[in-house]
């Protein structure tokens, strides 16, 4: 049963645009397994660890602290699986870790590259906005000149007027 403070954050979270997208439902959802593989990890561990020779990951709170280094990479070296399975188990942890990092560090990259691109698309549109504006107002002014210097020459050639003699 999901608290009711935690199913407000996550209707919240998921009626805004930016957490509709694919990269950040990834991550929520890589992040809520991750934890859910740490959680399950430790509990295995402590099954396969129970009973063996020399074991040192014999509780829950041992094995979750020993899943969370393992999992962060951090291996102090403080608590490590001594059985076959327990091996097993770890190998799986640090694979499932570097996957989870992975999606969650490519979602994170893929935001702030949306978000850069979006940038560069409103500076080129203001940029483009402004180069429209003054090519619009150096050809109003081109053709004023024109239409000065066709004066000039119509008064030149002696359609202007006359001067008294």
């Amino acid at each position: 049963m999901v608290p009711s403070f935690l199913a407000a954050v996550l209707n919240r979270l998921f009626r805004n645009e930016a957490w509709r997208r694919l990269h950040a439902q990834a991550a929520f959802w890589v992040t809520l397994l991750m934890t859910a593989v740490l959680l399950g990890g430790a509990a295995l561990v402590v099954v396969a660890e129970s009973g063996a020779p020399h074991a040192n990951i014999t509780s829950y709170p041992r094995a979750l602290w020993w899943s969370v280094e393992t999992a962060t990479t951090v291996g102090y070296g403080d608590f490590y699986p001594v059985t076959l399975w327990g091996r097993v188990l770890a190998t799986l942890l640090m694979l499932c870790a570097i996957t989870a990092f992975g999606v969650i560090t490519a979602a994170l990259a893929t935001w702030f590259v949306g978000r850069a691109e979006q940038d560069v698309v409103r500076f080129g549109k203001a940029v483009g906005n402004h180069a429209r504006e003054e090519a619009e107002a150096f050809r109003s002014e081109l053709r004023a000149l024109h239409a000065r210097f066709d004066h000039v020459e119509n008064l030149i050639r002696g359609g202007g007027p006359r001067s008294p003699s």
